[in-house]
């Protein structure tokens, strides 16, 4: 059998599918969860300002709801604070992210993955579910309930990259993690259309609905996953993939296989005359920063992660904003951009794959990426004409973030440099992620600065320079996988 068997779909097993949906569907409930907030900061603003509360709540007077409770006289300062909560997400997420990625390299991953889910959809049942139906309003209260809410969830992002790393070989990488960091996107997707079904009802069901899911699907994890191949008598080579250590079990059958004898056999004689396996150590958390690639890869991250996570905050509020269309439908047609994202990270990493280099491909994309951001800062006020910009906008900023955050932080966690040191995954996911959202943190805050003094226009000049600065960051990687491209076409073509 050639080499490659193993890294073809032979190689993956029921296991693998899964390990797949229930990481896929996990972060996907995360992302519902969190695009509720983005998807209801109209009605938010409208409950927290005293012009519009007052007809819709004659009950209460303005002074008793609006002073006692410490709230704010007009949209603007409401405005305001909303993206000053996004930033104290943000940053308690970056920080959650650098922790919990150490973390998940020392504890099991499935306990810290359904400790994140399930204390996740807790807090933010008591923040948009809970205080509205008690009526109480509390800026402090709303500060550290997000807090704690940053925490909780930057525990999931790294322990579903590591599960997925350590049944995913690096064959086929960028296409499987590609489709697979769709995640986010069909989640946010999710969280859209749920919010926009209930929020005819109040804002405070948009929680109710998508906490109760995804507490749900917490539970779920933690009953079915699956976090290694070890658990099941399975083991992943670091480069050409899965070998079966047991062959009397039907569930450990490859999904597509005509030569799985022949594959059985070579793991059980390599396994007879190679060394047992010894138990992996966790890496260093500045080991980790100063792998090859990392700090680069985490710096362009921090720039793009901004960009990108300004859309996720902002796009329902820009749209409503900017041409006056209702929210449920400002929600709806946010998703294009999603959707964009989808295809765009699947598309980047199957030719990722081809070309065997990512950082070229990150590079043209985020090269159209300025373009198409100058494109859809131009929209006419017509939504089919701003669906296909916002598309192709997500395709080009999307698909670049889900492949930084997925399959080469995967690269990164399993490069050549550890392989004495297996356990890196987690903490170098952290480190990509959480420096990613500590410059997406920074730029939520701005972007309601910058509206409010100059206009939407200067934000998306503040968006088209992050993506600029992606690419210099890279600009190292880009040359030294452009040259290892050029050697090796050199090499082949004096063979021939």
């Amino acid at each position: 059998m050639p080499p490659s068997c193993c890294g073809c779909l032979s190689q993956y097993t029921y296991h693998h599918l899964a390990v797949f949906l229930l990481t896929f569907f996990s972060y996907v409930l995360l992302h519902a969860s969190r695009k509720t907030f983005s998807n209801v900061k109209v009605s938010i603003s409208a409950q927290w300002t005293p012009s519009i509360q007052n007809d819709s709540f004659p009950a209460f007077s303005p002074t008793e709801r609006w002073e006692d409770n410490h709230l704010f006289e007009d949209e603007k300062q409401a405005t305001l604070f909303l993206g000053a909560l996004d930033s104290i997400f943000l940053f308690s997420y970056a920080v959650g992210l650098y922790l919990s990625g150490i973390i998940g390299d020392r504890v099991n991953l499935r306990y810290v993955l359904c400790f994140g889910l399930c204390g996740s959809a807790v807090v933010e049942f008591l923040f948009g579910t809970v205080t509205e139906w008690l009526h109480f309003y509390n800026i402090y209260l709303y500060c550290g309930l997000w807090v704690l809410n940053g925490l909780l969830q930057s525990a999931v992002w790294p322990c579903v990259v590591a599960v997925m790393g350590n049944w995913f070989s690096k064959s086929g990488r960028g296409f499987v993690f590609g489709l697979w960091s769709a995640c986010a996107s069909v989640g946010n997707i999710l969280g859209a259309f749920l919010a926009s079904s209930v929020l005819k009802c109040g804002y405070e069901y948009a929680f109710l609905m998508t906490s109760g899911v995804q507490f749900a699907g917490g539970v779920i994890v933690f009953f079915g996953l699956l976090t290694s191949p070890k658990e099941v008598g399975l083991s992943v080579e670091m480069e050409s993939g899965l070998k079966s250590a047991e062959t009397d079990t039907d569930s450990h059958k490859p999904l597509m296989s005509d030569e799985e004898d022949v594959c059985e056999t070579q793991w059980n004689d390599s396994e007879q005359d190679g060394p047992q396996d010894e138990p992996s150590q966790a890496i260093g958390f500045f080991q980790a920063f100063c792998l090859p690639g990392v700090l680069p890869y985490s710096l362009a991250y921090a720039c793009l992660k901004l960009v990108n996570y300004s859309f996720f905050f902002w796009l329902p509020f820009y749209l409503s904003n900017k041409y006056k269309w209702k929210e449920a439908q400002a929600d709806r047609l946010s998703v294009w951009y999603d959707v964009g994202g989808i295809i765009g990270g699947s598309v980047q990493g199957l030719i990722s794959d081809w070309m065997g280099k990512r950082a070229p491909v990150l590079a043209v994309s985020l090269a159209v990426a300025m373009g198409s951001l100058v494109g859809y800062s131009r929209s006419p006020n017509d939504q089919l004409i701003n669906a296909v910009l916002l598309a192709t906008t997500g395709f080009f900023i999307g698909g670049p973030s889900n492949m930084i955050s997925s399959a080469i932080s995967a690269d990164l966690g399993k490069q050549e440099a550890i392989r004495g040191s297996h356990e890196a995954l987690a903490t170098v996911t952290g480190i990509v992620d959480g420096t990613g959202s500590i410059g997406a943190a920074a730029g939520q805050y701005l972007v309601s600065l910058i509206e409010s003094r100059l206009g939407w226009m200067y934000v998306f000049y503040l968006f088209v320079a992050m993506t600029g600065g992606s690419i210099v960051f890279i600009i190292p990687l880009i040359v030294s996988e452009v040259r290892a491209m050029w050697r090796e076409r050199r090499l082949r073509c004096h063979q021939l």
